[in-house]
């Protein structure tokens, strides 16, 4: 492996959308062009909070099955799912005794999913953090994409590599992961309420276009999309109290691979019906191949776990060489 590595994971909780493929597997794929990758099915973080066995099995190969469908390839990238690497774990607990409590009780997204019921809430969702960190750090990884929601937790991987290193007197033993920003994203929001991000937990399905969705079904979901009677103006800044209507723009610019400005002047004067009709075919054009792949690939299951057996091998010879290092520095025998 070249020094410059890229490590990313997808929770296995079922429905990918668009979300997901502009926030992450776009970019992925475009990663793997360029640089070593390792993507994960991270079905560790899954279970901080309960999934059905049977479902969790499901949905950890439909994800790979996205994965593939979306352009990964596993002779370029390794792509494998967590919990067959127990480097992981094994990580993720010598991390949990360097990790400070006053660190873990600053992240904002356990605040976020706990609610008001946090003495309720599982003690992984807790620590998850620590384990994010892990998946990064077995692999040395020195670049992760990252979205907004997620900057805090490499930035907690950053101090508790940096207070490894100190405290075990191995200067620079951990790299310091970075973040990969994407030029020009946009958080997708719901088609439904602009100011919530697009989520496979919200109740309606009109919400959300999943990858899975048919020709029809993406039509209809964004005719019924939430907008407003103005029209489309020039002025960026007129877009702060419309976020339904930047929602589709933003859309339409991160699938046509453009700036938003760029796409506000190609509808410039034009109400929401000619935008809409041209997002539905360029998403019918882009979505609608990946969840045919899908479906496909899900026919083929030992073909999925094929691809998860040779990439946990390739991942798992990385892990262990830098474990057997890890334990000598802890001090195990």
């Amino acid at each position: 492996m070249k020094k410059e590595l890229v490590f990313s994971g997808v929770q296995p909780t079922g429905n990918l959308h668009l979300g997901n493929y502009l926030g992450a597997l776009k970019n992925f794929v475009s990663l793997q062009k360029s640089k070593n990758c390792l993507y994960c099915v991270v079905d560790l973080h899954a279970i901080t909070t309960f999934q059905n066995p049977k479902e969790l099995n499901s949905n950890i190969l439909e994800t790979t099955a996205g994965f593939l469908a979306s352009g990964l390839d596993p002779n370029k990238s390794i792509i494998f799912n967590q919990s067959s690497v127990s480097g992981h774990a094994e990580l993720a607990w010598i991390l949990n005794c360097v990790c400070r409590m006053g660190w873990l009780n600053r992240m904002t997204q356990f605040k976020d999913k706990a609610g008001k019921d946090k003495e309720k809430a599982s003690v992984g969702l807790y620590i998850y953090p620590n384990l994010m960190a892990a998946d990064i750090l077995l692999y040395k990884a020195t670049h992760v994409p990252v979205g907004a929601d997620q900057k805090q937790h490499l930035e907690l991987s950053r101090d508790i590599a940096q207070k490894f290193n100190k405290d075990f007197n191995h200067k620079d033993f951990f790299p310091l992961p970075k973040p990969l920003i994407q030029k020009n994203i946009s958080r997708v929001m719901s088609l439904r309420d602009g100011t919530k991000k697009m989520s496979k937990s919200e109740e309606s399905d009109y919400s959300r276009i999943n990858l899975k969705d048919s020709s029809d079904e993406i039509v209809k979901k964004i005719k019924k999309a939430k907008t407003d009677a103005d029209p489309i103006t020039e002025n960026i800044k007129d877009y702060e109290n419309r976020p339904e209507a930047y929602n589709l723009l933003s859309i339409y610019s991160d699938l046509s691979d453009q700036k938003i400005e760029t796409t506000i002047k190609e509808f410039l004067g034009k109400d929401f019906s000619s935008l809409k009709a041209k997002l539905s075919e360029i998403l019918v054009e882009t979505i609608s191949p990946i969840g045919k792949d899908i479906d496909k690939l899900m026919k083929d299951k030992k073909h999925l776990e094929d691809v998860l057996k040779k990439g946990k091998q390739k991942a798992s010879i990385i892990a262990e060489e830098n474990l057997k290092k890890i334990r000598e520095i802890v001090g195990f025998v």
